[in-house]
């Protein structure tokens, strides 16, 4: 009786679930024409036309500079005035992995365990996630599905977030394996009353076993044929052949100082940062070892108290003037209904000292070319996938970011969520007549 109550729940809640079907494929020429189009690369055409042919874009051109030949297109789209993106990047997200946190069942994000670089989170992706509709509804068309939990969390993937099931959504998989890097700083009290910082009595103990691990695993790497398979071990190779990348979520000086050091030790060709709140400190270092940045969440507070208020806004901007590869990204308090929130936070970069079009730059073709899909995705160029969205405002700025159409792969997906439909019939309910 049990079991036959939980799988009507589960059902109920399938049928209940709004989102409407994946988009079929395209098999039409479509021309869009006389967009804004921010490119992704730091380019900007003022009076765009974008030709895409089933999945790919087939042109972008300058409409003033040149006679644009519409024949042939099956829908040609006008959207004069309207500004064109490509898709925006979620890095280091837990969407589709749970809905809600108050339900231990329903979070999947976060395995038993220390060392676990064998669990992979795009198994445990679900497509039918009532979250991901809100998201799209502001630009946010892919993310890196990243689990959490433990030392070494598992194993993420990169997926585009209109599919049946986690296998029509995977774009890249496996890319990469997340380890939590030791606090070399202990906060004390919590977070409405912090006390004060210390240092933590167990960081060298953990950082050696974290050293003592990728010993172990570089050693069976090198070992090339084994008696027994150890799965955890397994998973670690493609770090040493450079099939995938490690990405190391850490903030502080020394924190930072210590994984360059490793990275050089063991040799580990692809690594990135996640968090990265002190990484302009170490900006020769990283570019000389090519370690790029996933900034943390921009709004957020200070690390210390005697910092500018505002420096976490800031951050982007330094690190641009410092040369260091980065994204943003958006993880923290409520990071799967914050996900929507993605454009926003480059807005704010923006606001304080980051180029606009860099801007644009920190969640498009930067994200696409740390994740390691910018040759199809990241940026609106021929030959590149037709996944982008056009908004009849600015898509940084909350007041103006309107979308009025939105594709992936050349597929025009649905915008609409649970959310939209709420308002619009709260709205008929309370408006004045």
């Amino acid at each position: 009786m049990k079991h036959f109550l939980t799988f009507t729940f589960i059902l109920q809640v399938i049928l209940s679930s709004g989102q409407s079907a994946p988009a079929p494929e395209n098999q039409k020429k479509i021309l869009l024409l006389n967009g804004i189009c921010h490119v992704g690369n730091g380019k900007v055409i003022n009076k765009s036309a974008i030709g895409i042919e089933g999945e790919q874009i087939v042109m972008v051109k300058d409409a003033l500079a040149l006679t644009i030949d519409t024949v042939g297109y099956d829908e040609i789209i006008r959207i004069d005035g309207q500004h064109v993106y490509p898709g925006f990047i979620a890095v280091n997200s837990t969407l589709g992995l749970a809905d809600i946190d108050a339900v231990r069942a329903n979070r999947d994000y976060d395995e038993v365990g220390t060392f676990n670089p064998n669990v992979r989170s795009i198994i445990a992706y679900n497509t039918d996630s009532d979250i991901t509709p809100t998201v799209r509804t502001n630009g946010v068309l892919m993310g890196q599905i990243t689990p959490r939990g433990g030392r070494i969390s598992g194993t993420s993937s990169i997926v585009q977030f209109d599919a049946w099931n986690w296998e029509d959504a995977v774009i890249k998989m496996d890319d990469g394996i997340h380890l939590n890097w030791p606090h070399a700083i202990q906060q004390s009290g919590w977070w409405a009353e912090p006390g004060p910082a210390k240092r933590s009595d167990k960081y060298e103990e953990q950082l050696a076993e974290v050293k003592q691990f990728f010993k172990e695993a570089k050693a069976y790497h090198d070992m090339k044929a084994h008696e027994t398979v150890d799965l955890r071990l397994e998973a670690m190779s493609g770090l040493f052949e450079g099939s995938k990348t490690l990405y190391i979520h850490a903030s502080l000086y020394r924190e930072i100082n210590d994984l360059l050091n490793l990275k050089k030790e063991l040799a580990i060709k692809k690594v990135v940062i996640i968090g990265g709140y002190d990484a302009h400190m170490h900006a020769k270092k990283l570019n000389s070892e090519g370690v790029s940045v996933v900034l943390q969440r921009v709004h957020s507070l200070p690390e210390r108290s005697q910092e500018d208020v505002y420096l976490p806004y800031k951050m982007a901007g330094i690190l641009h003037e410092a040369k260091v590869k980065f994204c943003l990204e958006g993880s923290g308090d409520m990071e799967r209904m914050n996900t929507r929130n993605l454009p926003f936070y480059a807005g704010t970069t923006v606001a304080y000292g980051l180029p606009y079009e860099e801007g644009v730059r920190s969640v498009t073709l930067s994200a696409a070319e740390i994740l390691g899909i910018d040759g199809e995705y990241g940026s609106i160029e021929k030959g590149k996938k037709a996944t982008l969205f056009v908004s009849k405002g600015d898509a940084l700025d909350v007041i103006t970011n309107d979308i009025t159409l939105a594709i992936i792969d050349g597929r025009k997906i649905d915008l609409n969520n649970h959310q939209k439909e709420n308002y619009e019939k709260y709205k008929s309910k309370y408006e004045l007549k």
